[in-house]
This record gives structure tokens, sequence and C-alpha cells, in this order.
């Protein structure tokens, strides 16, 4: 696998693995566009694997090799975002069912990568989620009227079939695919 060299990457400050869930797309981004404030690039919609990863100067060809071994025995799977929950009054985020799948993806990358903990070991037991909004984006009431109307627009029925490594100057963003892993299946 190639290691990537886009002209961005070398000033990328940090990585995450990602699942992107396209289905959500639609449904989550035009309320997030409207929380976001001016200045904040987002990410598509996704559940975060794995964050912080590597520092982007050491992704190298091992790197890529290993994380696609991690993922070699995953295959793609379905699940639904039926339920808007909160991480405290500052987090809007969906929920995953079944959320064992995400999960399993986390504890495979980490076994082939010993040193890193999701969230920096910050949330020992990290919960699968799909973020609409935290501290950084709209108010509390914003927030609010946000989880009632796509709680009206739920469920979102997914296919999960791809993984992504990528890279940005920092937690804001902008974030760039580095690498795309198919889920087997």
């Amino acid at each position: 696998m190639p290691v990537p060299t886009a002209a961005w990457l070398p000033h990328a400050t940090r990585s995450a693995i990602i699942v992107p869930v396209p289905d959500a797309e639609q449904t989550v981004a035009w309320h997030r566009r409207g929380l976001n404030t001016p200045g904040t690039s987002l990410v598509p919609a996704h559940v975060t694997v794995l964050y912080p990863f590597v520092h982007p100067r050491q992704i190298r060809a091992g790197t890529l090799s290993a994380l696609e071994a991690a993922l070699a025995g995953i295959g793609a799977f379905d699940c639904v975002f039926s339920q808007v929950k909160w991480f405290g009054e500052e987090v809007l985020w969906l929920e995953p069912k079944p959320d064992e799948h995400f999960r399993s993806l986390t504890r495979e990358v980490c076994k082939r990568f010993p040193a890193l903990r999701p969230y920096a070991g910050e949330h020992p037991d990290t919960v699968p989620h799909l973020t609409v909004a935290d501290s950084r984006t709209g108010n509390a009431e914003s927030k609010r009227r946000v989880a009632e109307d796509i709680a009206g627009a739920l469920p979102i029925h997914a296919r999960i079939d791809t993984v992504r490594l990528v890279a940005g100057q920092d937690e804001h963003g902008p974030w760039h695919p580095v690498a795309e892993f198919s889920l087997g299946g």
C-alpha cells in the first residue's frame, strides 16, 4: 500500500480512524452547518474508531499495512441510528444499534497499535456515537431544537463497509482522507 504524499499531509498535526456514515450525511449535515461557528471545519458524518491516531508525519507503509491487517477479519455490517442522545448538555449525538461492530473495530485497531487509546484514555469506556454537535457548536437551546428535528427524521439505516484514515491540522479541521479500507463481505 503506497504512503500518501498529498501536499497538505506534512502540515497535518493529527490523524484519526473513522467510519464514514454517508447514509446519515444528508440528515445531519444541514443541522451541523447551522450550528457551526464560522471558521470551524466539519468532517463528514462518522463514528470514530480511534482518535488520536499516529502523528501524520509518522504514517508509513507499515502503518497502513498494520491498519489493513487489523481490519482484515471484520466484515461489512448494517446498523440503525434511531435515537438522539446527549453527553451532558454539550454533545448531541446519534446512537448506532447494534454498536458491537464499532466496538470491535476499535478493539482490533487498538490491538495493532497498543500504545494508542481512544481519546488518549480520557474516556475508558468509549461509546460508539455519531456526533451532531459538541461544545464548539451552537448554544443549548439551538442544540435542543436540532435534537428534536433530527429525532423526527430517524431512523437512519446505514450499511457500514468502509473505514477511513483522515488527517488534519487540529481537532477543528480541515480533515482530509489519507487512506480508505473496505470491510469484507
